[in-house]
């Protein structure tokens, strides 16, 4: 008896320190938070210094996978994320980029043309 006793206080325990699921457990220091819906970024613009960025993702879409991208003012992919899933984050980090004005957007099917785009001022 003692061991069972033993046993259900340590699950007991265990499931106490564990937290749930994997990947990000909160926004990282410095990061820019972008919610991402369907089919909408929040926020819609967005401005950061130029350099390395760090953008943490967060889905809160019910049941849709969402990445995204930067496209720069000659319409050129510069960056695109990991694709997050449904209630999932993730950190996407642009290494070195250039101030100027850029486009966000979600480039799975049918996600840009349903409104899922905003702008991305770096200075």
């Amino acid at each position: 008896m003692r061991s069972v006793a033993v046993g259900v206080v340590a699950v007991a325990l265990l499931a106490a320190c564990g937290g749930g699921g994997g990947g990000a457990t909160g926004q990282p220091a410095g990061s820019t938070k972008v919610t991402m819906t369907d089919f909408h970024f929040d926020p819609t613009e967005i401005t950061v210094a130029h350099g390395k960025v760090a953008f943490f993702l967060v889905n809160a879409s019910a049941t849709l996978q969402h990445d995204m991208a930067i496209r720069d003012s000659s319409n050129n992919r510069i960056a695109i994320s990991d694709l997050v899933s449904a209630g999932d984050t993730t950190v996407f980090t642009v290494d070195n980029i250039a101030a100027g004005s850029y486009t966000i957007f979600c480039s799975q099917p049918g996600h840009e043309a349903s409104g899922m785009s905003g702008k991305l001022t770096v200075t």
